[in-house]
């Protein structure tokens, strides 16, 4: 074999067009988000107007009004047109960024939603944040003593608290603490207006609806970093690197635990996307002052512009958090780059 027929063996054929494939699979996923995104707003307009109650009738109720100020008030709203075109104005204003007018208060959706998204994002947030610690590391310890009574208790627990309805568990909490925290709120009226006071006043707040998302997220990392390490156990290379001499520890952090990361990493990002379905009932049980609440709240008229402009926030989070994560995933696992 001569030397060009060697170097043409030795060269790895996916090489030479790693950076176009690269591009290609981005271009491919981000036209996928987009996609994702543009059927959710259709999907969500017209099954928003498929909800009962008719928010004009929400807005002059208790109201002397006469049927030329209702018919008025339709029109102005714009829900005397036809869906199809109410649809054509609404995806017109939100490819512009506006995301319409809120039916009972009178108020960008916009601005209302900037309002909301810093409790949220604080909420879920530090309930992610911590839930990630714990999780990961109650897990490995459970898979790598695997049937201990450690890993029974622990798998038990996780199980109950992933199957329980997160607004039962943060009732169960109010009458658990019996007044020791905060019911209601984000603030106290009676808080000193220093910035050390009102962060304690917060914090003080947080615990309880923090603690109940706390408790149901970090049962799903729990279970999924057990069961993926599980599966990496038995592995080759796990075995290689004991015949090496290493110490259980050392191959278990620095072996097994980062392969098993992986499906955990896509759960992870993917829960930061989930910030209002995940909050929902805990801020309405918690009256926390965020979209969660602001979502509760707006199917009473409905105030359909915000139902509207919070799910397009929420689709818009999901689709790129999931998108963010299989990128991610590419670079964290060679076997994808090479599928």
């Amino acid at each position: 074999m001569t030397a060009p027929e060697q170097a043409a063996v030795l060269v790895d054929p996916d090489e030479h067009r790693g950076g176009t494939g690269t591009a290609r699979f981005v271009l491919q996923k981000v036209v996928e988000a987009v996609i994702s995104i543009l059927l959710v707003i259709v999907l969500f307009f017209f099954l928003f107007r498929m909800l009962p109650g008719d928010p004009v009738t929400t807005m002059i109720r208790d109201r002397p009004t006469d049927p030329r100020q209702i018919a008025e008030l339709r029109e102005r709203l714009g829900v005397d047109k036809p869906v199809l075109q109410q649809f054509g104005d609404y995806l017109g204003k939100l490819l512009h960024g506006d995301f319409g007018t809120s039916y009972l208060e009178q108020r960008p959706v916009a601005d209302m939603i900037a309002e909301r998204l810093w409790p949220t994002v604080l909420l879920v947030g530090s309930a992610t944040v911590l839930a990630v610690v714990l999780g990961l590391w109650l897990g490995t310890r459970a898979a790598w003593r695997r049937d201990s009574a450690f890993d029974r208790t622990q798998t038990g627990l996780a199980l109950t608290l992933w199957s329980v309805p997160q607004f039962w568990l943060g009732l169960i909490l109010l009458v658990a603490t019996n007044g020791l925290f905060p019911s209601r709120g984000m603030h106290s009226p009676d808080a000193a207006p220093d910035v050390f006071s009102q962060t304690l006043d917060v914090l003080h707040h947080l615990v309880l609806p923090c603690v109940t998302l706390l408790a149901v997220f970090y049962a799903q990392y729990m279970l999924i970093m057990r069961s993926s390490l599980l599966g990496e156990m038995n592995a080759d290379y796990l075995t290689t690197a004991r015949a090496k001499g290493l110490r259980d520890d050392l191959v278990r952090r620095r072996h097994a635990v980062p392969n098993a990361l992986l499906p955990t990493t896509t759960l992870v990002f993917m829960q930061f996307g989930m910030v209002v379905s995940g909050a929902v009932s805990v801020e309405a049980v918690f009256s926390w002052p965020g979209l969660g609440q602001l979502t509760y709240q707006s199917l009473h008229g409905p105030d359909l512009p915000v139902l509207q402009g919070v799910f397009v926030v929420l689709a818009g989070a999901v689709v790129l958090m999931n998108l963010l994560a299989e990128l991610l995933y590419r670079v964290l696992d060679p076997r994808v780059r090479t599928s």
